[in-house]
């Protein structure tokens, strides 16, 4: 095919859509499902509704393919446990007596079988459900869901392509399940896998599918010799079946590297390739190989993870290149839009001159189209829109909101020193427990607490002039009495005041900066029902007043126990936002820093002692390969000790990180220079523990042993062995003890039941250890904790 015919031939495609529906159908459903109020029949029937829904929306926009098989309930690499049969053999007589009460079970846990480990999806925030696998596990398919939700589509007389988690994939997602020997390695099951795999093909083929997709973005990664005659294997068997469906393999986030010549020459029908941000280089690794002929290429030219418009002169140049590449190219989206909100064309409230830089799923959608009729037809087919993109790509450019002298210059004078503490840490740390006098295996939580109805109906009440600003105010007031009374009965040692004030850990501080934008309706999936509303940081940021001072010093007016200030860092702050694609992110990440350290310093002149400045995403910002390692772990760690490190010396500086995979970033965290770092570690036994230790981590540690993100409750005896555990790797007088992450998402019987029982677990412990009860007694401090002196700044002072 020449590569005019492949131009005509373009069609238009997206990887994946957003699942929850325009206003949240589907999380309303299954919580509703999880409380008794809605049926499964009833949950099932929404979920159907959302899927027509959403194909119905591509259809008409122009796209030529749907893709099946993404929607979930939970998440797509659950389902995908599911259809292999790979389900833990704690949860098997659940998913027996129902199927799905036990695929909840998987994903939440109950209280007395604890839930699948959960992680992040890749260098995205997206969260997702490891599979357990082991030497024993025994495969067994079970096409359900992705045949039905094919024959939904072909139903209503659609072209559908289902779109399954690639078995490669899934195996380097997938961890030793608990109890197999260390070393097991789960790609060694591939040849066990492969003909389930085989067997779900064969389904969907009977089915009626033309095309499935078949995801690998595991590849993206630097990959050894072994993983990649994995994936040469896996495509050979695949791609030579007989009765089989095409194959489209699709890659994305990054380069395919060196995995791309190994799917190049496969025996499969097509490649679906990301050819945006980090993954342009794409092209030219296409180029190298010979590109690939006799075969379709999807091309990924639309970013499915940003919010910026597509530069469509840029795309075309592109897809031009590609069609002597390929004997079919089409046009599509770089990865799934389950990254991005649904629709730009929803929020109200933001500049119209700012909106028109804005593309969410359903712009995105309709860019694709544009661009693939655009290639097949010729640029006068849309000269029209063109103009209009120009025009939109010049007003964002020459805006005044991307470009603030100020901040530039105050960012260029940064110096080396800015970023230092001004003693070192052994200095650090015996002056903190000399002021503080908290006791071995000091308790804390990690900030939020739950955010009730009541909460949420005062926070509407407000936006729509039900109540006032001071009755609105009032019941803050009165919700951080009752956490801190809650916090100081349970026996608690350092206290948080519950962050009733905000909407969410990042976009309360976005709502407070300049250069930011927050949307109304902009929900993005984090995990399970939990969605997010990502800020968009779309210029130049500073901090025009104090953000967090108030209500930190009114909660520290309440006692005399430390109470945290609680700010998030500006790596995080970037991450779970739609970060600005037209300057280098270190230059945003420092301009962020210098906000926030505005804050830290505020918070440490109010009176606090203790600071924490959380970074969950430091570990999923990472870039997928390594040559991009040390650029960006050298500005990541810069601007958080930019943030942190212009407070003196007995100040406790603390930072939290959760659901990632540490082990690889031991050596950055260290270089954070926190003083206290709490990190999540239920789900994964205490594996980061052992990691630091190895490591040889100096500094104080708070490996979570409460698991909030599933609804069970841990008894005192589970916390006890937890600790137990931490403690043969990080010793006491360095051990804290607090929950994985936030509060928030729980309710709060089960919260002052798992705290009652984390302290309780704490002092049994603490009764048993050798030494002064005090870690400040080893430093001379000798202070109990009714004569230790208050932690405001003025009584440290006078």
């Amino acid at each position: 095919m020449t590569s005019t015919s492949a131009a005509a031939a373009a069609h238009a495609t997206v990887h994946g859509y957003p699942r929850q529906g325009q206003h949240r159908e589907l999380k309303k459903a299954i919580e509703g499902y999880w409380k008794g109020r809605v049926g499964a029949d009833a949950l099932r029937g929404t979920a159907a509704e959302l899927r027509r829904g959403n194909w119905q929306q591509l259809a008409e926009a122009g796209v030529h393919e749907v893709p099946t098989g993404d929607f979930s309930y939970y998440d797509h690499v659950l389902d995908t446990s599911v259809m292999l049969g790979a389900i833990p053999a704690r949860h098997r007589a659940a998913v027996a007596a129902d199927p799905l009460d036990g695929y909840f079970a998987m994903a939440r846990g109950t209280q007395d079988v604890a839930p699948l480990e959960m992680t992040k999806w890749f260098d995205t925030n997206y969260h997702y459900l490891v599979p357990e696998l082991g030497p024993d596990t025994v495969f067994a398919a079970d096409s359900a869901k992705q045949v039905a939700e094919l024959t939904e589509a072909l139903g209503l007389g659609l072209s559908a392509r289902p779109v399954l988690v690639g078995p490669v994939t899934y195996l380097l997602l997938a961890k030793p399940a608990p109890g197999v020997a260390a070393g097991f390695d789960p790609l060694t099951l591939l040849d066990r896998l492969l003909p389930v795999y085989a067997e779900v093909l064969a389904d969907l083929r009977a089915a009626g599918a033309d095309w499935v997709q078949l995801d690998e973005p595991a590849l993206v990664q630097d990959r050894s010799p072994a993983v990649l005659n994995a994936a040469a294997r896996a495509y050979r068997d695949l791609g030579t079946l007989g009765d089989r469906p095409r194959l489209l393999v699709a890659s994305y986030f990054d380069r395919l590297g060196e995995a791309l010549p190994v799917l190049a020459k496969a025996p499969v029908d097509g490649l679906a390739l990301d050819f945006t941000g980090a993954a342009a280089g794409n092209l030219g690794d296409l180029a190298a190989v010979g590109g690939l002929p006799g075969k379709r290429l999807v091309a990924g030219v639309v970013n499915g993870r940003n919010v910026w418009i597509n530069d469509f002169e840029k795309s075309l140049a592109t897809l031009g290149t590609l069609l002597g590449l390929a004997d079919r190219v089409d046009v599509s989206s770089s990865c799934s839009l389950l990254h991005v909100p649904l629709d730009a064309a929803a929020e109200r409230d933001i500049d119209p001159q700012i909106a028109r830089w804005l593309a969410f799923a359903r712009q995105k959608t309709a860019e694709v189209v544009t661009l693939a009729r655009g290639l097949a037809q010729g640029t006068g087919s849309i000269a029209a829109e063109l103009a209009a993109n120009r025009a939109d790509l010049s007003s964002r450019a020459g805006s005044a909101l991307t470009h603030d002298p100020a901040v530039r210059a105050r960012a260029a004078a940064v110096t080396d020193a800015d970023g230092r503490r001004s003693q070192p840490y052994a200095e650090r740390a015996a002056a903190q427990r000399a002021h503080l006098g908290l006791p071995l295996l000091p308790t804390t939580t990690i900030g939020s607490f739950p955010q009730t109805a009541e909460l949420r109906t005062a926070r509407a009440d407000l936006r729509a002039g039900r109540i006032d600003t001071a009755g609105y105010e009032e019941r803050i007031k009165t919700e951080i009495r009752d956490v801190l009374g809650f916090q100081e009965k349970a026996g608690i040692d350092v206290l948080v005041h519950g962050e009733p004030e905000r909407n969410d850990m990042v976009q309360y501080f976005a709502e407070q900066l300049t250069g930011y934008l927050a949307t109304q309706h902009g929900w993005v999936q984090s995990y399970g029902t939990r969605y997010v509303r990502p800020p968009i940081l779309a210029g130049d940021i500073s901090r025009p007043e104090p953000m967090t001072v108030r209500w930190t010093t009114y909660a520290q007016s309440l006692t005399d126990r430390p109470v945290k200030g609680m700010l998030t860092g500006p790596v995080t702050m970037l991450a779970w936002s739609f970060v600005r694609d037209d300057q280098p992110l270190g230059d945003t990440a420092r301009q962020v820093a210098l906000a926030l350290r505005d804050e830290v310093n505020d918070l440490e002149t109010a009176g606090s002692s203790v600071i924490q400045v959380d970074e969950p995403a430091l570990r999923e910002t990472l870039p997928l390969r390594t040559a991009g390692h040390a650029e960006y772990l050298a500005w990541a760690t810069e601007a958080f000790r930019l943030t942190t490190s212009g407070v003196r010396p007995d100040t406790q500086i603390h930072t939290h990180m959760c659901y990632a995979e540490f082990g690889d970033i031991l050596q950055a965290i260290d270089a954070l220079d926190a003083d206290v770092i709490s990190l999540e570690a239920a789900r994964s036994h205490m594996q980061v523990a052992g990691e630091l230790a190895t490591a040889g981590y100096p500094r104080e540690v708070g490996p979570g042993v409460y698991d909030i993100h599933s609804p069970r409750v841990p008894d005192v005896d589970e916390a006890t062995a937890l600790l137990r555990k931490g403690l043969g790797a990080i010793p006491a007088e360095r051990l804290w003890v607090n929950p994985d992450c936030g509060l928030k998402t729980r309710g709060w019987p089960e919260v002052r039941a798992a705290l009652e029982n984390l302290v309780a677990a704490a002092r049994e412990i603490r009764g048993g250890l050798p030494g002064p009860w005090l870690m400040g007694a080893a430093n001379g401090a000798g202070c109990s904790r009714g004569t230790r002196p208050a932690p405001g700044r003025a009584s440290r002072r006078t």
